[in-house]
């Protein structure tokens, strides 16, 4: 809580992850049957949703459905009452239980599966009557950057929907590549795995490719980077920052891209002769100030929005 707190005070938007997942669940689930671990979870949504109510608004409720019924590694009570229920009905339990605990939150179905067994997903989910408000596409580059081709041909898939779409869960790394071969990335286990400066290199170019393809595609409303600095998740070189903290070339290249090429300047405009002005610009918070009172308003969607300031 004080760190999200922290966040809020600042103001940087902040979103939990996840509510429901097959990994790193409780070991103690595993001592009770499908209908107790329904349960658990159900009152742990609860907890999460309605004490961050105010400072977390928007949850990846379901994470990474479309394996939960097949997870074959180990048991963890979920895959269980995943094959109980079926994805459709269990995604279903646990949006009603966090909508019904903040009905204004935001929710998202979130996966890292983006074949067309996702796409399926999303498509019953919504014919079932499930409120998704976002689809969550995680994009782990550690095999290699998508590219502005592969990007946008799965946002081409999944924009049918009419639904926002957030890219939750972004690498790319600055290091080696991951080998091909691997399926699941968390089969990949090295001693060591650094960056260099050659990766560096070729991450500047594709963070920048990648965030450009993203910002264009008017159904992607949010990008989150996964890990600040390296090492984090599975040891990999995918930060925009290294181990000691100091900044890599992305980190100085993507500042510069939001804060000087895409960031909206400061204007002074002239209204025409019924007093009145056209103003375009990026999403966020702006003021609009003329002789001695101002308004603040912000650009919260693409479209026109009209607003009055009375001199």
């Amino acid at each position: 809580m004080k760190t999200a707190l922290w966040y809020r005070e600042r103001g940087i938007e902040v979103k939990g992850h996840p509510l429901y997942w097959h990994t790193l669940t409780a070991p103690w689930l595993l001592g009770t049957d499908e209908d107790g671990i329904l349960k658990e979870q159900k009152a742990r949504i609860r907890r999460d949703v309605a004490d961050f109510t105010g400072v977390i608004d928007a949850w990846d409720v379901v994470n990474e459905a479309v394996i939960q019924p097949i997870f074959d590694k180990y048991d963890n009570g979920i895959t269980r009452l995943c094959k109980k229920l079926g994805r459709i009905e269990l995604i279903r339990a646990m949006f009603e239980e966090a909508r019904a605990t903040n009905p204004k939150a935001t929710l998202l179905l979130n996966d890292f599966d983006v074949s067309p067994a996702y796409d399926i997903l999303v498509e019953l989910c919504l014919e079932a009557g499930i409120e998704i408000d976002v689809i969550g596409i995680q994009s782990h580059m550690h095999q290699g950057c998508w590219g502005s081709s592969r990007t946008e041909s799965v946002l081409e898939r999944f924009e049918r929907f009419g639904l926002p779409i957030h890219f939750t869960e972004n690498t790319i790394v600055s290091g080696s590549l991951m080998p091909p071969e691997i399926v699941d990335l968390n089969d990949y286990r090295v001693e060591k795995w650094p960056t260099t400066k050659k990766g560096e290199a070729r991450q500047e170019r594709e963070v920048i490719l990648h965030y450009k393809t993203l910002l264009a595609h008017p159904s992607v409303q949010s990008i989150t980077w996964w890990d600040l600095a390296d090492g984090s998740w599975l040891g990999a070189p995918a930060g925009l920052l290294r181990a000691d903290m100091s900044p890599k070339p992305a980190y100085e290249a993507l500042k510069r891209l939001v804060k000087e090429e895409l960031w909206t300047k400061r204007r002074t405009m002239r209204t025409d002769s019924e007093g009145g002005l056209r103003f375009s610009g990026f999403l966020g918070d702006y003021k609009l100030e003329a002789g001695g009172k101002s308004l603040p308003f912000k650009l919260a969607a693409a479209g026109t929005e009209e607003l009055s300031l009375r001199l």
